[in-house]
C-alpha cells in the first residue's frame, strides 16, 4: 500500500524538474511506499516532455491553463489516496533521507498535522530558507531563520504553520478541515491551512532532519516583484478575514494597521507602494465577497482555548520576528 503521495506543482520548471526528480527517487532504504504525483500549469517550456521521457514512472496531469498554486495542489492531493502527502515546489532537491523523517516525525502524535521540512538556501546550504512559517499580531507571514545559519534551527520545534514549499500533511486532517483554498491562487496559502488546523487544536512542525535545498522564486522571478507583492498583500488581508473571529479583529485592530502601515513604508521604499495598497484594496474585496465569506471559519465555542493559544503566538510572534 501507497504510504506517501508526492504532490509537486510545476509551472515552467525546465531548469530544475530533472535534479528535483532524481533526488526525489534516490530515497533511502526503509522508506515507506511513495508515489510521485506531478500537475503540470500549462508551462509550455518543455518539463512536460522531459518528465514523460526520462520518469516514465511519474504519475503525470497536465492542466490547460495556469490556475495557481491552490488549484494544482488540490488536483494532486484529490488524485491520490494515501494517507499521508508531501508537498514539494519543483525548484527543490531533497537529501535521501527527506521522505522517511517527515513520516516519522507526523506519526509521533495524532495531534500532529503538518510537518515543515529544512529548506536551505541553494547557493549557500549551511544557511536557512525557511525553517516552518510563523505569524505574528502585525497581520506579518514570515519564514523561521532566513539567511541564519542551519546550526541555529537544528531541533524539532513547534511552528505555526508549516511552508508549502515541502512540507508532510496527514490526509485524514486535511478531509476534516478542508484542502488549500484555491482564492489564494498562490501565497498564504499554507499558513491559512496552518491556521485552520490550529483553530482545530492541531499541530504544526518543524523537522529539522528532513533536509531539501531550495532555489526560491523560481517561478514568479525575484522576492520581491509586483505580481508577488500585490497577491501577497491580498491575501494577508484574507487570511485575517476568514480565521479571526471579529472580536479578535477588533482587538487586534490597532496592531493590524501598524503593521500594515510598516509594511506600506517598506513597500514604498521599493516604489510599490501603490502596488500594496491596491492588493490591500483586492483582499478586502475578496474577503467581503460571498464566495470569500462562505469560506469564513466558523467560530465554535469549543475551539475558544485554541483560539486564545493562537492570539497568544500571535504576540509571541512579535519577538520572533
Amino acid at each position: 500500500m501507497t504510504e506517501i503521495t508526492v504532490v509537486i506543482p510545476n509551472y515552467k520548471g525546465i531548469r530544475f524538474i530533472r535534479d528535483c526528480l532524481t533526488a526525489l527517487y534516490a530515497q533511502d532504504p526503509g522508506t515507506p511506499d511513495y508515489e510521485v504525483v506531478v500537475v503540470d500549469n500549462a508551462s509550455g517550456d518543455g518539463s512536460v516532455e522531459l518528465i514523460r521521457r526520462e520518469f516514465p514512472q511519474v504519475k503525470l496531469i497536465c492542466l490547460q491553463e495556469n490556475t495557481g498554486f491552490c488549484h494544482a495542489v488540490n488536483v494532486g492531493i484529490q488524485e491520490s489516496s494515501a494517507p499521508y502527502v508531501v508537498l514539494l515546489n519543483n525548484d527543490t532537491k531533497v537529501f535521501s533521507d527527506f521522505l522517511l523523517r517527515l513520516y516519522e516525525t507526523a506519526r509521533k502524535d495524532p495531534k500532529i498535522f503538518s510537518v515543515s521540512a529544512a529548506m536551505r538556501m541553494w547557493d549557500a546550504p549551511d544557511r536557512m530558507d525557511d525553517a516552518g512559517d510563523q505569524y505574528c499580531i502585525l497581520g506579518w507571514a514570515f519564514a523561521r531563520g532566513k539567511g541564519k545559519p542551519f546550526a541555529k534551527y537544528s531541533e524539532r520545534k513547534t511552528v505555526f504553520s508549516a511552508c508549502g514549499g515541502a512540507a508532510l500533511y496527514k490526509r485524514g486532517i486535511l478531509e476534516k478541515i478542508g484542502l488549500f483554498d484555491e482564492r489564494h491562487f498562490a501565497y498564504l496559502e499554507d499558513l491559512d491551512l496552518g491556521y485552520r488546523a490550529r483553530i482545530h487544536g492541531y499541530e504544526n512542525v518543524y523537522e529539522p532532519a528532513a533536509g531539501v535545498i531550495h532555489y526560491g522564486s523560481a517561478s514568479t522571478g525575484s522576492r520581491y516583484n509586483e505580481w508577488k507583492t500585490r497577491r501577497a498583500a491580498a491575501n494577508s488581508v484574507y487570511v485575517i478575514a476568514k480565521n479571526m473571529p471579529l472580536l479578535q479583529i477588533l482587538l487586534n485592530f490597532p496592531f493590524l494597521m501598524a503593521g500594515f502601515l510598516i509594511k506600506y513604508l517598506f513597500f514604498v521604499k521599493k516604489k510599490m507602494g501603490r502596488l500594496y495598497l491596491q492588493g490591500l484594496m483586492d483582499g478586502l474585496r475578496m474577503s467581503a465577497a460571498r464566495e470569500g465569506r462562505s469560506k469564513k471559519t466558523v467560530f465554535r465555542f469549543r475551539n475558544l482555548i485554541h483560539y486564545l493559544e493562537i492570539e497568544w503566538r500571535l504576540i509571541q510572534g512579535i519577538f520572533a520576528r
